[in-house]
């Protein structure tokens, strides 16, 4: 189990800063939402070569590496929950990289969140 808390606290802070990069290259974009069709595909191209979606996407993947290793000697049903505990990560980088407000209510949901992993992943110690 020791094992699987090691790779998988790895993988979900690969997975957090992932997120953190794509967030930031896509903000740096513009809102496509208000886009036209051309502006899409202009915005696609010119992220082609944005160093933030690149390192994001990265980061990604050795996040993907890693859960795949996880999956090859752990249990899905442990596994997975442990997936939640990047709520925690990500709202904390948010916060303080992306200057986002993260609520007390928010905090008071993660929490709940982490009750039920750390209730899961009880329940795989024998």
């Amino acid at each position: 189990m020791l094992k699987t808390l090691i790779v998988m606290m790895f993988a979900i802070t690969a997975g957090a800063v992932g997120d953190i990069f794509l967030t930031q290259g896509m903000r740096s974009s513009g809102d496509i939402s208000t886009m036209g069709f051309r502006q899409i595909v202009d915005t696609v191209l010119k992220a082609l070569t944005n160093w933030r979606l690149i390192l994001g996407t990265a980061m990604q993947a050795v996040y993907f590496g890693l859960w795949l290793a996880v999956l090859s000697w752990e249990d899905l049903s442990v596994a997975l929950p442990l997936q939640a505990l990047s709520y925690v990560v990500v709202a904390f980088l948010a916060q303080w990289y992306l200057g986002e407000n993260v609520t007390p209510l928010r905090w008071a949901g993660i929490g709940l969140i982490c009750t039920g992993v750390a209730l899961v992943t009880r329940s795989s110690v024998n």
